[in-house]
């Protein structure tokens, strides 16, 4: 029997002792994770907010050149892409650990029909509203200006960036969804009260780009989160992921001061 929040399998009744281990499990994994950088988002979007030219006025590179020599800024590169591996590899031993391998949470041998397709069609559903509402939120105002890669025209830049969008997608699906909406379903949080809390989370990390990215994230991961629910394939949403973080960081290196409506 589907379980409610997370993949099929009888959850037996845990004891006092088993639910307070999830719960201190969770907090820990928060705290090292995506938690950790919602409270530092916050703090970025506040501090945005009071400084003299308020949100619009400030600028935010996701793939920063981290060093003048080109080797160097590579290894940082490299680094920060193993961060964001571990974070998943952490998830899916977790879970693991409970009982549920990669094949029970959707990351069994990837199949066109139900991994590939569908990840394409949530990519173009989430990627291009996404772009929209950005635009209309930076001429607003309401979101700093996102400079998606201010990596040099090295010969590892794009193979930099595919990696870059590849951990991301990992780390947020594995942790964020598959993890987080797991282990609240075993603690007998509902359906939607999990993918609540799962949604909100994505947003709160996201809110270093203004309110107008936090809204945009929760709408994701609501609809990302429902997406895994009721299919418990978890390989689309991290193709659309990659697929969507990959298209804006190549994009906007390729585009960037060819069109006049790219900010």
């Amino acid at each position: 029997m589907r379980g409610e929040t997370g993949p099929d399998r009888d959850e037996p009744e845990l004891s006092d002792r088993e639910r307070l281990g999830i719960r201190l499990e969770i907090l820990v994994v928060l705290v090292v994770t995506f938690g950790l950088s919602g409270l530092n988002a916050a703090l970025s979007l506040l501090d945005s907010a009071l400084s003299p030219g308020g949100v619009g006025g400030r600028t935010v590179a996701l793939n920063p050149t981290r060093a003048a020599q080109s080797t160097i800024d590579l290894l940082f590169q490299l680094l920060s892409a193993l961060r964001l591996g571990g974070w998943a590899a952490l998830g899916l031993y977790l879970l693991w650990r409970s009982g549920l391998g990669p094949r029970m949470i959707g990351l069994a041998r990837m199949h066109w029909r139900s991994d590939v397709v569908p990840g394409l069609v949530l990519a173009a559903v989430i990627g291009l509203p996404g772009l929209g509402l950005y635009l209309t939120a930076h001429a607003l105002g309401f979101s700093v200006t996102i400079v998606p890669s201010s990596l040099g025209d090295h010969w590892w830049r794009l193979p930099a960036l595919i990696l870059s969008a590849c951990a991301n997608a990992a780390a947020e699906e594995i942790v964020v969804v598959a993890y987080l909406i797991t282990q609240l379903g075993r603690l007998g949080w509902s359906e939607n009260r999990s993918l609540l809390a799962s949604a909100l989370l994505r947003g709160s990390y996201h809110l270093y780009q203004g309110l107008g990215g936090g809204l945009g994230n929760l709408v994701m991961g609501l609809i990302f989160g429902r997406f895994w629910q009721r299919t418990n394939r978890l390989w689309p949403l991290v193709l659309a992921h990659a697929t969507i973080d990959a298209v804006a960081y190549i994009g906007y290196t390729l585009l960037r001061g060819h069109v006049s409506w790219l900010p």
